[in-house]
């Protein structure tokens, strides 16, 4: 569809492929892989800290959804880890139970009708992503890295949106650059400028950017503004970020089941 239309596309970032060509990445890619390996093991560690610690909010917190609304405390969805593998993501429900029964998959919107009252307390939280540790246990996830997609919204995403398979060349993360920096997606626009921070992070994925990256959802979480955040742990963002990533505009009739209901 956008091959149709004849749009160009300038992209800045240096592909893994065109860098290989020039024989300027081997000891870059060997430090990346070095650290990715290093990077399971404190995610490992630290998750499981974080989950014993976490356990009682958890516990209550299931109480409460289970005791306002029918239907289970947890629910599983399928999401796309590294290199597009498949696996079962965990949160604590925060809407109705079936509620894509009817809808099917869609974006979640503000205002959503489908989000219970307790779910919007758990949302504003975090409070329900907090499962998703048990997650990184298992491998499925790393702490820090770009938001898990769900599977149905990828292949839509892929044509609209030039590069965006990248973003699965690390494991998808519990928080992210990406994620403590702007708002949820809600549509195509939306995922297009968290795309080039999350291929930022691909690129440049280090142990002293994920510690800043942790630190800032430790800010994020206490409400502190975003400039304020960036400003004082010299965090990557804005247009230092997003100048480095290009995409053409998309008419929502490329991926109408994509647009917010």
């Amino acid at each position: 569809m956008l091959a149709e239309r004849n749009v160009r596309v300038r992209d800045c970032y240096v592909s893994q492929e065109s860098s290989d060509a020039k024989g300027d990445v081997p000891h870059q890619r060997e430090s990346w892989n070095g650290y990715l390996a290093v990077k399971a093991t404190i995610d490992f560690l630290v998750a499981l800290v974080l989950l014993l610690i976490s356990a009682p909010v958890i516990l209550v917190a299931a109480a409460l959804v289970k005791l306002t609304s029918r239907g289970p405390a947890f629910y599983s969805q399928t999401r796309l880890g590294r290199l597009g593998r498949p696996y079962k993501i965990y949160k604590l429900r925060s809407m109705t139970h079936n509620c894509e029964k009817l809808s099917g998959a869609r974006w979640s919107t503000p205002g959503d009708s489908r989000i219970t009252r307790v779910g919007r307390v758990l949302r504003k939280s975090h409070i329900d992503e907090l499962p998703q540790l048990w997650n990184v246990l298992k491998g499925d996830m790393s702490l820090i890295g770009p938001r898990p997609e769900r599977p149905e919204f990828v292949p839509q995403l892929e044509r609209a949106i030039p590069r965006y398979r990248e973003r699965l060349n690390v494991r998808p993360g519990v928080s992210g650059l990406a994620q403590v920096q702007l708002p949820p997606d809600s549509d195509l626009d939306s995922v297009r400028r968290k795309l080039a921070y999350d291929l930022y992070y691909v690129q440049q994925v280090s142990f002293g950017l994920d510690l800043r990256i942790m630190a800032g959802t430790v800010t994020y979480l206490l409400g502190v503004p975003v400039h304020v955040s960036r400003s004082l742990l010299q965090m990557p963002g804005g247009e230092h970020v997003e100048r480095n990533y290009q995409a053409p505009e998309v008419d929502a009739e490329v991926v109408p089941e994509l647009q917010p209901a």
